[in-house]
């Protein structure tokens, strides 16, 4: 059997049923809200987000959404990441418990400033 390619983020979401896709696309759109001018791709085959490097990922599952920002965030935040399974770079929201949104706007920007504020990662110059 053959692996489907997906392309863009839409694709990856229209993959759910909907009440999933409804949390996913909420989900993309906190994080687009925290940092406008990232552009959306499909790495690792899930939806990411990059802007001076990558930001996050995320990705749905049976009972969670995999939600994975770039270490050192989950560090950063491990306090208010306590309520969930952690891993070094991954965090496990629960279906049923209420997706923390603010939490995701917070890691995001504070990746956005730790990419921004990298010299390594500045945008080359044309």
């Amino acid at each position: 059997m053959k692996a489907i390619q997906i392309n863009t983020i839409d694709e990856y979401i229209a993959g759910f049923p909907e009440e999933m896709q409804v949390i996913l696309e909420k989900v993309r759109a906190t994080i687009k809200k925290a940092a406008p001018d990232a552009e959306e791709t499909i790495s690792y085959s899930m939806p990411a987000f990059k802007q001076n490097g990558y930001l996050a990922y995320f990705a749905a599952y049976k009972n969670h959404i995999g939600f994975y920002p770039i270490p050192p965030a989950t560090e950063k935040f491990k306090e208010e990441l306590s309520l969930y399974k952690t891993g070094k770079g991954s965090v496990q929201f629960p279906l049923d418990q209420p997706i923390p949104f603010k939490l995701i706007s917070k890691i995001v920007k504070y990746r956005l400033m730790e990419n921004l504020s990298n010299p390594s990662k500045k945008p080359k110059k044309k």
